[in-house]
């Protein structure tokens, strides 16, 4: 019965998906935009979101709450209708690239880095803008129960790669596997740093600890690695920019894990207020 049911949801999410590849880019996003704003608020995820809100903001109005997470269900929409347009995005140069100059080093010399961004603008975009940039990379995904869908999204995810190296793995204890082995044949990994990680530290987050993952702090220490923060932001023409920061050294001694974890945090904090509608609201962050 779980079989057929997945399938269900599998051949509804596949039309789903055909349309919005075989309607003209601009449209199919308007599309996606319509029914994620008004299908969104709908669904128990709604509910979680504006919790969500109010923490981070606890003193704007109700209705002002509301409207940031109708503009994140806009953004969610529209996020997956460029995942099935993905190799048009770079085709048609809907992405910028900001201050490669924090990373031209690593390119021109192939040097390996731990990329983190967080679920903000179309987050999709990074592991394929890195492949193309000739950085070959190790991308985590969060995998989906239904497997139909979950191997529907991975192909999609493959086919954005040019390079026969960079990969993507799924979230457990076959991707940290296929990291070490990566970081052992010189290639980079990204990770998205913002959800909860049942299994992680209790670090401050918005003034409230919440679980998260550390592990990729350790794996810089280890290795050596630079930490490269990634902003993603969606702009009002649609365009997305990519605006790489500094490379940040995890080699101080006198700063653990948590505090550092505690350093970047702050940083994403400020990403996540000066974009509020762009951030991915509906998971359990604050829980």
């Amino acid at each position: 019965m779980k079989k057929i049911v997945y399938f269900l949801e599998f051949s509804a999410i596949f039309f789903l998906f055909l349309i919005f590849k075989y309607l003209p880019l601009n449209l199919s996003r308007n599309f996606a935009s319509f029914l994620f704003r008004n299908f969104g608020k709908l669904s128990r995820a709604n509910k979680t979101a504006i919790n969500n809100c109010k923490h981070v903001f606890p003193n704007l109005a109700e209705n002002e709450i509301k409207n940031i997470v109708k503009k994140s269900w806009n953004n969610l929409g529209i996020t997956i209708c460029e995942l099935v347009n993905i190799n048009e995005l770079f085709n048609k140069n809907k992405i910028k690239f900001n201050n490669l100059e924090n990373i031209e080093e690593f390119i021109n010399n192939n040097k390996q880095a731990i990329y983190i961004s967080i679920h903000q603008s179309n987050w999709e975009i990074l592991v394929p803008s890195l492949d193309r940039m000739g950085i070959y990379i190790g991308g985590i995904y969060r995998h989906i129960n239904n497997f139909f869908v979950d191997k529907l999204l991975l192909n999609i995810r493959k086919n954005s790669l040019k390079s026969k190296q960079s990969f993507y793995t799924p979230k457990g204890k076959k991707s940290a596997k296929d990291i070490i082995e990566a970081l052992n044949n010189s290639l980079s990994i990204v990770l998205l740093i913002d959800q909860k990680d049942s299994s992680g530290e209790e670090i401050m987050f918005f003034n409230k600890r919440v679980k998260t993952q550390i592990g990729f702090l350790k794996i810089a220490r280890k290795y050596k690695l630079p930490i490269i923060p990634i902003q993603n932001v969606r702009k009002k023409d649609g365009n997305i920019e990519l605006n790489f920061f500094k490379p940040i050294y995890h080699d101080n001694l006198t700063i653990n894990d948590k505090e550092m974890m505690e350093i970047i945090h702050n940083k994403i904090e400020k990403w996540i207020k000066a974009a509020p509608s762009q951030w991915f609201w509906q998971h359990k962050r604050f829980n």
